[in-house]
């Protein structure tokens, strides 16, 4: 039993004819008109009897109406609740601005395994992304951190990417180092500090931002020494720092992915996100 023939039967009632039935469907009247011979043919009688304004249902067809109500009724209801409607899921993603070259990837995993989902993105540091998963306004985080405690209800290492020194300031023998760094809080801006102090080098800020996008211009500028990935000549044009005098970059960072109580509580779509995530981040500088 086809619900598109039932759908027609209960529309020519309501409408009160073949053509406005049509209309309201947005199908052809000869279709309409097919659809209810098969219906005949079903139930081996007419549906209706005699024509236009006389138009009646038989006996047949008003035993058929009411089974077609209540089969339509019941197949909408399943659809509205195993089948999200286009834009009726919504997945808020996160990722931390360095890893922001990985986003189409990401986004390609969301397309394949929830294709009807209303995506939103947020980058930005990962202290500010973690919170976010904690608190449910992000459902997905790929974090260039540790997993904070109680930050997310799931979390998976995926890894640790390598830091390098990028940027070629002016800077005379035995002056400040210029610093190019991200502001509070952040936690490679800690390490930054603790390698250049641990190595007894003078330093100064030169420039502080929040945004990836302001380092990154800072570096080129010759304004400051940035640390930030160590593929970021490659992926994003920055010279390499060339100072004998600056010590080895802080160790390598994790790479975190975080996941909401939603997320975590469907462990193919966690599982599916870290094939995404891992996938992504190919290309990145992982240490061995």
């Amino acid at each position: 039993m086809q619900i598109s023939r039932l759908r027609t039967l209960i529309a020519v009632v309501e409408t009160g004819g073949f053509r406005r039935a049509a209309e309201a469907l947005h199908v052809t009247q000869p279709a309409v008109s097919q659809q209810i011979r098969q219906l005949s043919s079903l139930v081996e009688g007419p549906i209706f009897t005699g024509t236009g304004r006389r138009m009646r249902l038989s006996p047949q067809g008003e035993e058929l109406l009411g089974y077609a109500r209540r089969i339509v009724a019941l197949n909408d209801d399943v659809i509205r609740r195993f089948v999200p409607q286009p834009g009726s899921v919504r997945l808020a993603i996160g990722v931390a601005d360095q890893l922001a070259e990985s986003l189409p990837e990401i986004l390609r995993f969301v397309i394949r395994n929830v294709p009807h989902a209303r995506v939103s993105v947020r980058t930005g540091v990962s202290e500010f992304l973690a919170p976010q998963v904690a608190s449910g306004q992000l459902d997905l985080a790929l974090l260039l951190q540790p997993c904070p405690p109680q930050s997310a209800a799931a979390n998976r290492e995926l890894g640790h990417l390598c830091l390098g020194w990028f940027g070629q300031p002016a800077h005379g023998e035995g002056a400040p180092l210029p610093l190019s760094l991200a502001t509070e809080p952040c936690t490679l801006r800690n390490r930054i500090l603790e390698a250049l102090d641990a190595s007894h080098v003078s330093w100064r800020i030169s420039y502080e931002g929040a945004e990836l996008v302001g380092l990154r211009a800072a570096a080129k500028a010759g304004l400051g020494v940035a640390c930030l990935l160590d593929n970021g000549d490659g992926l994003w044009g920055l010279p390499r720092a060339i100072k004998p005098s600056l010590p080895p970059p802080p160790g390598p960072l994790p790479v975190t992915l975080v996941a909401s109580n939603g997320v975590a509580a469907r462990s193919g779509l966690l599982s599916a996100a870290e094939r995404a995530c891992r996938q992504a981040l190919r290309g990145y500088p992982f240490a061995d």
